[in-house]
């Protein structure tokens, strides 16, 4: 599906279901250097269970076009113009990583607007290692490989993920390298970065939210591991959290476990 979204033509994927008003929406929002791709299996599952399903490419990142953001404060802004290009009045969204800080921000400025918040793979501040903001952006190949391995927990996927004989790894460095070449004018990995890093307003923003919430956490995430949630748990004393056995791209590692928290939240 294409919108027009800020005059700029953007990809949202649909989970293969035509989309209808008339069905409870969910967005699914990727983190930094991935696209709609991360979120295959969870939005499949939605799509074919009574659910709107918009995955976007952010902007500026494979099939949408546009500025990539320069901060969360203006991603969350496409969000919101995103809702207004396809008619929705109202959401649920899911944010992985630098898209769970989106999420979190499009929340506290429309609360109205947002049905449900789930934070997947979050953390506040989400610093980033001087080391891995320089070489994203003089030497990504070394940073991508970096962040791969800082990103799983597993070699291979479980039965339930993406099928025997794949790589999470290599599938993985696969699709960041895609991402990071489908735009030439921009360095998105070291922009997204940037913006994830200079973040300052989560617990401010967390404060605005008036819809329920869900963390999800790997427990061995090496990129924001558990404890680096706890400042916006505590702004959030009725959410909910479950905890998987998986690394920072729990989507494949734990596939199973991540639809299932969301299923049982969305409810």
């Amino acid at each position: 599906m294409e919108l027009t979204v800020n005059g700029a033509r953007t990809f949202c994927y649909t989970g293969g279901k035509p989309f209808d008003r008339e069905k409870p929406t969910v967005v699914f929002l990727h983190g930094v250097l991935n696209d709609h791709s991360v979120w295959i299996l969870q939005t499949r599952w939605f799509a074919h269970h009574g659910w709107n399903v918009l995955a976007p490419d952010l902007p500026g990142h494979c099939r949408s076009e546009g500025e990539a953001p320069g901060s969360v404060e203006e991603a969350a802004g496409f969000v919101l113009a995103l809702l207004d290009a396809a008619g929705v009045q109202k959401a649920a969204l899911v944010g992985h990583s630098f898209g769970s800080l989106v999420a979190l921000e499009a929340a506290a400025r429309s609360p109205e607007r947002v049905t449900h918040l789930a934070l997947v793979g979050t953390a506040f501040p989400m610093k980033v290692s001087p080391s891995l903001l320089e070489n994203a952006q003089h030497q990504p190949m070394k940073a991508i490989d970096m962040v791969n391995v800082y990103s799983h927990s597993l070699m291979a996927p479980p039965p339930s993920a993406l099928g025997p004989g794949t790589w999470l790894q290599g599938g993985s460095r696969a699709l960041m390298k895609r991402v990071l070449a489908s735009n030439p004018r921009v360095n998105v990995f070291h922009r997204g970065f940037a913006a994830c890093d200079s973040y300052a307003g989560g617990e401010a923003a967390m404060a605005q939210v008036q819809c329920p919430i869900l963390f999800v956490l790997g427990k061995a995430d090496a990129m924001t591991p558990p404890k680096a949630a706890q400042s916006l748990q505590k702004k959030a004393p009725g959410a909910r959290t479950v905890m998987v056995e998986g690394g920072h791209q729990m989507m494949t590692e734990a596939p199973d476990a991540v639809l299932f928290a969301l299923r049982d939240f969305l409810r």
